[in-house]
Formats: structure tokens, sequence, C-alpha cells
């Protein structure tokens, strides 16, 4: 991938964000799994999206006994496919790029080999073959909410009643809200008749729908950062509404703008965190993240990549177990070369920061915003970005 030099400068204008990466997944795995045709209105496109596009495809064709689904480097697409596979197919051979195959899927094995499940990996192929069955599964709340989804989504295609349990506080709450959306859109009904237990009816049926994607609040919040160091830039096309828990970076950004030392738990909403540490590099007074530990299992190392970005174009900042400390500064230096880690979030936060920055900055891998804002760079230009490839 090429990189980018950026220069600091202006941003001015307004924005259109990318439609909902997270509830297009969803859409179209509920699409797939009714019977008869929908219709996705404002799906738009990513590599996320195309590899969930692909393995329902292949989930959905005929030939050989197991499919086998290649998920990029989308851990969406890996976990909400896993018990659909199981379900509909008998399992899959689930592959995958960058860093998808060493995220663990721990919980999904811990629950399904009791139940005869056969769960093996060689290489960058993970292979499960078995029958999702009926019955009581239970997950703690600080696992990843996409082995939540994943459930969600198949347990009603078996015959019997299920139940799936939550044992401890449930964290990213908001993207479980966004799957019972999804399925009740669909058709399909799950009763949570107290916090913590979903009691799902078996013997379901996913009904044709014609939905659309809203807008991407994970996405907006890039350009929430872009106004608090001081850019104009409108945010168009955002639900207030929106059950999606990164919207949580309005009421955030004015946490933030105010000076003195303060604490935000990122547990709820942990892709805000890249935004929400460009903010919190240049603001009066010390920011202590929380609740980040799952950060270290994104496309990168993703609260190790923070600290090195910010750190790099002059800022302060340190990791703190599993929680992030930024100290603000009046000013970056910016200068010399910033490593994407090839994460998406990563790289549109360095292109901010570096707006800021009193040198210009060279960012690696420029094209992995493709990832979930295939638009980034050609927004970022409109609004007066300026940069060259390098």
């Amino acid at each position: 991938m090429p990189d980018v030099l950026l220069s600091p400068c202006q941003l001015e204008g307004e924005v259109q964000v990318p439609p909902s990466k997270s509830m297009a997944h969803r859409y179209l795995i509920a699409a797939a799994l009714a019977e008869g045709e929908s219709r996705i209105d404002g799906l738009g496109t990513s590599r996320d999206i195309e590899a969930t596009r692909a393995c329902l495809a292949a989930l959905k064709g005929a030939g050989e006994e197991l499919p086998t689904l290649d998920c990029g480097e989308s851990g969406s697409t890996l976990r909400f496919l896993i018990p659909v596979a199981l379900a509909l197919r008998g399992g899959g051979r689930f592959t995958g790029h960058g860093r998808l195959m060493e995220r663990p899927q721990e919980p999904y094995r811990t629950l399904l080999e009791p139940r005869g499940v056969l769960w093996s990996r060689e290489g960058d192929v993970l292979t499960v073959r078995g029958r999702l069955t009926p019955g009581r599964y239970a997950l703690p709340g600080d696992v990843s909410s996409q082995f939540v989804t994943g459930l969600l989504f198949a347990l009603p295609l078996l015959e019997g009643d299920s139940e799936l349990a939550i044992t401890s506080p449930l964290e990213s709450e908001g993207y479980v809200a966004m799957t019972l959306e999804a399925l009740d859109r669909f058709g399909v009904r799950v009763h949570r008749p107290e916090a913590g237990l979903f009691r799902i009816p078996g013997g379901q049926r996913y009904l044709p729908c014609h939905v659309a994607v809203e807008g991407d609040w994970s996405q907006g919040a890039i350009w929430y950062a872009a106004n608090f160091l001081d850019h104009r830039v409108a945010v168009r096309g955002l639900r207030e509404d929106s059950c999606q828990g990164d919207r949580q970076i309005a009421a955030l950004y004015w946490k933030l703008a105010r000076p003195g030392d303060i604490q935000v738990d990122v547990s709820q909403c942990p892709d805000l965190a890249p935004a929400l540490g460009a903010m919190a590099a240049l603001r009066r007074g010390t920011t202590r993240f929380v609740g980040a530990g799952r950060l270290r299992i994104k496309e990168s190392d993703r609260l190790s990549a923070i600290v090195a970005t910010i750190r790099a174009l002059g800022g302060e900042a340190e990791e703190v177990g599993d929680s992030l400390l930024v100290r603000g500064v009046e000013q970056l230096r910016g200068g010399g070369t910033v490593d994407s880690w090839n994460d998406h979030r990563i790289a549109m936060m360095a292109a901010i920061l570096a707006t800021r920055c009193q040198a210009p900055v060279r960012l690696t891998a420029m094209e992995c915003v493709d990832k979930s804002y295939p638009d980034f760079w050609k927004h970022f230009a409109a609004l007066g970005g300026k940069y060259h490839v390098v």
C-alpha cells in the first residue's frame, strides 16, 4: 500500500458519513436468511461488507460439504457466521487476512465443543464441523458482543427453543441492540425478560424486508474529532435516535471540551477510542481511558497503536495496563513517519492529527481505510485536506 504525505491545513465544509458498516453486516445476513427477496438501500461498500457478501454467497451455494468462507479482515463476518454456518451447513472452513485469524474465538469453542462441534485450526484456516443444537448457552459479558450476535442470528433457525444468558455486565450493549433491531425488522422474535437473558423461540423464519442502512456514528466520530481540533465540518447523515453505541461521541465531545483531568470508559464504545484519543492529545488536561482491554485484539493492538501515533506526532500518551493515559499538549510538532499499523481507524486518527501539526507527516499504508471508509481520502480532500501520495 502507498504512503501519504500530510500537510497542516484547515478543514471546512460538509461531509455525508458512510452507511453503518455494523448495521449493513446485520441486514445482509438477515436478508440472506430470509425466504424471498429483500431490498437494502444505502448499503455502501467496504472491504468488510464485500467479505460478508462473498461469505453469504458461499453459504447459500451448493457443492462441497463444508463451504470455504474468506472473511477478509472482518471480525464481524467471522464471528457472526460461525454459528450460522453450523446451523445451515454443518460448519465451514473460515479463513482471513491480516490479524483476523489471531483474534480470539475461544468463547465459541468453549460453548460448542462440549456439544459435539469439532474445532480445528491449521495455519490461517479454522474448520468447524457439526450441528448447532438448541438449548441454553452462557457467555460472560466482557467478551466481544459479536459472539452474542452470531448466536442471536443462528438460534432462531433451530427446531427447538434456546436461551442465551449473559453472566456478567454486557459490554458494547449498543451492538447487541442493533442486532435485535435487525432481527425485529426481518420478523424474528427474541424475548428479553430480564437483563442478561435472551429467550429465542425455535422454528422461526426470517421474512423478506425493505430496509435502509443509517449513517455510521463510528465513522462520523473522526469528523467530531476534527471539529474538536478547531476545524469546521458539518457532519450529515447521522440519526440522533440511533441505537448505535458509538453515538456517545456527541456527549463525550462535550465532556472532553471541559478543561481538567477526566476519565472516559470506552467499554461500550471501543471503536471510538482513536477519535477520542485524537481529541485528548490536544485538550487542556489529562484523559484516562478505561475499559480499553479489547482494543488490543482489533485490527492492530489499538491501545499500543494510539499511544505510538500520539507520541510520534509529539504528544504525550502511555499505556497503563489495559487503560490509556493521554496528557494534552498545546501543539504537535509532526514531522517524520507515522505507522498506520494497517488499521483503518488509526490511519484516520493520524490524518486528523496531522492537520494540526507544525510539520508535514508521512503516514504508511493509506489504503487501509478501505476496510470501512473507502471515500475517506476523497472526503478529506473535499474539506481542504492537503496530502499527496508518495
